[in-house]
């Protein structure tokens, strides 16, 4: 299993980025997927997970209605939308698969 997460970045306060979790080695379609974010000093906190039925989603209480979550099942990929980000948004954020697999991690800071 291995999963590579791409698109962080520094983003301006009220911004927007996608986060993307590329996956591989197992049957992507068959499982769900979740993010996590770890900021400086805080234990890692859970974001957003989507089943692989019906695309059912969760969201934390922070994140909800700023942050969407998807996936694609033909190319093995979750996506993480982030708009009107906030200071507090800034975290190393990690995507979860099945098998207790994680992926490196993706810095997203915002900051003006």
């Amino acid at each position: 299993v291995q999963l590579v997460e791409s698109g962080g970045g520094l983003v301006q306060p009220g911004g927007s980025l996608r986060l993307s979790c590329a996956a591989s080695g197992f049957s992507f379609s068959n499982y769900p997927m979740n993010w996590y974010r770890q900021a400086p000093g805080k234990d890692r906190e859970f974001v957003a997970n989507i089943y692989s039925i019906g695309s059912i989603t969760n969201y934390a209480d922070a994140v909800k209605g700023r942050f969407t979550i998807s996936r694609d099942n033909a190319n093995y990929t979750v996506y993480l939308q982030m708009n009107s980000l906030k200071p507090e948004d800034t975290a190393v954020y990690y995507c979860n698969g099945p098998f207790s697999s994680w992926g490196q991690g993706t810095q997203v800071t915002v900051s003006s």
